[in-house]
């Protein structure tokens, strides 16, 4: 065992270890020590990494009382690795540069730890930008590369109270947020109502978000723009950024949809959201008026084309990533309305051809990332359920990402200490930049509170 510090919280961990698929017939899996392949969406140069930020804490539950969530919940993650066995693999390399699963079975990393202090003393630190990551999510040594490495490492730690934290940390190339709910829900399905087998069987079909045998770009995709300039300066900038998360609850959202023409005032309040914090992100950077700035906004694929249908049960990366392209000075001086109009336009430009040209792009291209220049990205979670992801305990206090990185933010479904419903997210600016933000939110606030008196 091993004990670490931060900030007054003491975490004392349990040599970790590689859980492994539980016995199964051969009925049950078919092929276990197949290679299996990589969607070309999956194998994207943008998605060979971990991703090592979604944590879920748990209070005290009486009805639990005597019950291990550590025991419980590795005896369901290996059930679920009967089903979704290649999780248990390792990535290989294969012709051409593209990554391949060799399912052999070797497991995932699973780490046991206990926590010197009860949850509640942790407060609204367990939100984004959460401040023990490293305690409540070790990087076992040497477990974090791509290739020959477990695809999925998770800690569970115990509070004094009875409550504990559940952290994942998973190589994105196997799964999207909406697929590493499935295994997440596939994991509650065996340890909460005692499942011979998941409610959602999971689908592989990766070749279904292939390239056409005839790649062809049909469609203009400003999401793979890169501008070296503009990208030398954001990357110069990453090294002192700061993260804050703000709340949106219903009267923030009403508030922002004032701020909007009438015939927009029924437009859903993730793009009006969206359309905000895009805004004013780019105002408080205070760019030159003629830069070029970007929102690139993730739209999955499941259920929105009527002919292409992904698969029910399918945990593959299955989203695209249109981009909306302004002037820094247009997006800064126009009303709200105008943000808005662009990315209802990149969003609604996503139909099947659309998508299937930005795989063939990616594969004629040599699997490129989406551009950094002056770019904000935001990925919606809030829809995809880890604010419900129940083993037995109720449902989380908080579920979802810990932190962000660089241009990128998350929507997170949350609720505020007053225990309002609402979006929280996270922002990285530098210093200054966020001074300036935060003073935009503080406006929005006070307006709020000015209606709440009306």
């Amino acid at each position: 065992m091993e004990q670490l510090s931060r900030s007054g919280l003491s975490v004392i961990r349990r040599e970790s270890e590689l859980i492994v698929s539980a016995t199964a017939t051969p009925r049950e899996i078919k092929h276990p020590r197949e290679i299996k392949h990589l969607s070309d969406i999956d194998d994207r140069e943008g998605l060979r990494f971990h991703i090592s930020n979604f944590f879920f804490f748990y209070e005290h539950n009486p009805s639990m009382e005597g019950i291990d969530p550590a025991k419980v919940i590795k005896d369901g993650l290996s059930k679920a690795l009967v089903f979704y066995y290649p999780l248990a693999g390792r990535l290989i390399l294969g012709p051409n540069g593209k990554h391949m699963v060799n399912c052999n079975g070797e497991g995932i990393l699973f780490t046991e730890a206990y926590a010197n202090v009860e949850l509640e003393m942790l407060g609204e630190s367990i939100k984004p930008p959460c401040p023990f990551v490293e305690d409540l999510l070790y990087n076992v040594p040497g477990s974090d590369g791509i290739t020959n490495c477990p695809l999925m490492l998770i800690q569970v730690t115990r509070f004094t109270c009875g409550g504990f934290a559940l952290a994942v940390r998973v190589n994105h190339t196997m799964v999207d947020a909406a697929g590493l709910v499935l295994f997440l829900n596939a994991v509650t399905d065996f340890v909460k109502f005692k499942a011979s087998a998941p409610s959602i069987i999971p689908v592989w079909q990766r070749d279904t978000l292939n390239a056409r045998p005839s790649p062809r770009i049909t469609c203009k995709h400003h999401e793979f723009e890169e501008e070296i300039e503009s990208t030398n300066a954001w990357l110069k900038l990453e090294k002192e950024l700061i993260q804050r998360s703000f709340f949106f609850g219903e009267e923030e959202i009403e508030a922002i949809r004032n701020q909007v023409s009438p015939l927009h005032r029924s437009t859903g309040r993730f793009e009006l959201l969206t359309s905000f914090l895009w805004r004013h992100r780019t105002i408080s950077l205070n760019l030159n008026p003629e830069e070029i700035v970007r929102l690139t906004y993730f739209v999955t694929a499941r259920g929105r084309f009527e002919h292409w249908k992904i698969p029910h049960g399918y945990y593959g990366n299955a989203f695209a990533f249109p981009a909306a392209v302004s002037k820094a000075g247009l997006l800064s001086t126009y009303p709200l309305t105008y943000a808005l109009e662009l990315i209802k336009k990149a969003k609604n430009q996503v139909n099947e051809e659309y998508f299937r040209s930005m795989v063939d792009f990616m594969v004629i291209k040599g699997r490129p990332g989406i551009t950094q220049s002056w770019n904000f990205a935001i990925s919606n979670t809030a829809h995809v359920g880890f604010d419900k992801v129940d083993f037995g305990w109720g449902e989380p206090k908080y579920g979802g990402a810990a932190k962000v990185d660089s241009c990128f933010s998350f929507f997170v479904a949350c609720k505020n200490y007053k225990g309002q419903k609402g979006i929280l997210t996270t922002i990285s600016l530098p210093p200054k930049a966020m001074e300036r933000f935060e003073d935009f939110m503080y406006k929005l606030t006070s307006n709020v509170k000015q209606l709440s008196k009306l």
